[in-house]
C-alpha cells in the first residue's frame, strides 16, 4: 500500500486498542493489525470483575469488542491480519502480514501480547475458561469456596497459591519433580500455609468434567506410571509466558523472550511496546491499557517532534 500512516498497532489486547483510541484522538491515522487472536488473550476470559468501570463485571469478548468499536468511533482502522515480519531499517517502518500484504508506518506500537505456556493436552482447549486459568489474580475470586490445583514449581507457583488461598477451602501445587525453582522464602511461605497441600512427582494427564466445568483431573505419577483422579473445580497454570516477540527479536534483546522498555520507548526511534509483551510482573487488563496510552503518548510527541524539524529544515 502506499498510503503512509501515523502509527500502526500491531496486537488487538487492551493495551493495543487504547494505543489505539489515544492516538486516534490525537487526530492521527491508526491502523490496527490484530493478529491471530483478534482482542487477546482476554477473549479467552469469561467474566472480567476487576476492570474498572464495571461494577457487575463484564465478559472478556464484550469489552474488547467495545474497545474495538470505541478505537474506530475516533477514526482508527481495524484489520484481522497477522504480522510476520518488520523492516526497522527503513523509514517509515515496512510492516508485513501473513498473506504477504504490506503497510508503511511512521511510528509502530507493539502490543502482541503473551501466551500462557499449556501443557498441551486436547482437553485444556474444552476446560479453558471453564475451570483452567493461567492467572489467578484475574480468576481466583470465582472459586470462593471450592478446591483447585496451581500446576508449576517457580515462585510464581507459589505467589498464586498463595494468593488463592484467600478465596479456596483447599490449594493443591502440582510440581513434576521433587525439585522446586522457587526460591527457598516463597516455596517455605507455601509450605506453610495450612491451606496449601504440595504434590510432587505427578503430572496432570487429563482434564475431567462434563465438557461445561471441570470437576477433576487425573494426574500420572512420572516414576511409577499409575494414575489417579484427584476432585478440584480449577487448575491454574503457572508455567510461565511466551511473549509474541519472535518477529521483532532480530532488532531488541529480550529478557526472557519479553521487550525491555522504558516508559514503553524501545531503543529504536519511533518504535513502543505495551502490555503483556513487555510487561512480566502484573500482566492485568488495566496494566496493559495504561501501558498504550503511555506509549500512545510518546509516538504522538515523537510524530510531533519529526514534524517540527522537518518544518524548520
Amino acid at each position: 500500500m502506499d498510503e503512509i500512516v501515523d502509527i500502526a498497532v500491531v496486537g488487538g489486547g487492551p493495551a493495543g486498542f487504547t494505543a489505539a483510541i489515544y492516538g486516534a484522538r490525537a487526530d492521527r491515522s491508526v491502523l490496527i493489525l490484530e493478529g491471530p487472536m483478534p482482542g487477546g488473550q482476554l477473549t479467552l476470559t469469561t467474566e472480567i470483575d476487576n476492570f474498572p468501570g464495571f461494577p457487575k463485571g463484564i465478559q472478556g469478548n464484550e469489552l474488547m469488542s467495545n474497545m474495538r468499536e470505541q478505537a474506530k468511533r475516533f477514526g482508527a482502522e481495524s484489520k484481522f491480519e497477522t504480522v510476520t515480519h518488520v523492516d526497522l531499517n527503513t523509514q517509515p517502518f515496512v510492516i508485513t502480514t501473513q498473506d504477504d500484504t504490506t503497510y508503511k508506518a511512521k511510528t509502530i506500537i507493539l502490543a502482541t501480547g503473551a501466551r500462557a505456556r499449556t501443557l498441551n493436552i486436547p482437553s485444556e482447549k474444552t476446560y479453558w475458561g471453564k475451570g483452567i486459568s493461567a492467572c489467578a489474580t484475574c480468576d481466583g475470586f470465582f472459586f470462593k469456596g471450592k478446591e483447585v490445583l496451581v500446576v508449576g514449581g517457580g515462585d510464581v507457583a507459589m505467589e498464586e497459591a498463595s494468593y488463592l488461598t484467600q478465596f479456596a477451602t483447599k490449594v493443591t501445587i502440582l510440581n513434576r519433580s521433587e525439585n522446586f525453582r522457587a526460591s527457598p522464602v516463597m516455596f517455605d511461605k507455601a509450605k506453610a500455609n495450612p491451606k496449601i497441600k504440595i504434590l510432587t512427582n505427578k503430572v496432570v494427564d487429563e482434564f475431567l468434567g462434563d465438557e461445561k466445568a471441570l470437576t477433576g483431573v487425573r494426574l500420572k505419577d512420572v516414576k511409577t506410571n499409575e494414575t489417579s483422579e484427584l476432585i478440584t473445580q480449577g487448575v491454574f497454570l503457572a508455567i510461565g509466558h511466551i511473549p509474541n516477540t519472535e518477529f521483532v527479536q532480530e532488532y531488541f534483546k529480550t529478557d526472557h523472550g519479553y521487550l525491555t522498555t522504558v516508559d514503553t520507548k524501545l531503543p529504536l526511534p519511533g518504535v513502543f511496546a505495551a502490555g503483556d509483551v513487555q510487561d512480566k510482573v502484573f500482566r492485568q487488563a488495566v496494566t496493559s491499557a495504561g501501558a498504550g496510552c503511555m506509549a500512545a503518548i510518546h509516538a504522538q510527541r515523537f510524530l510531533e517532534q519529526k514534524e517540527h524539524e522537518e518544518r524548520s529544515s
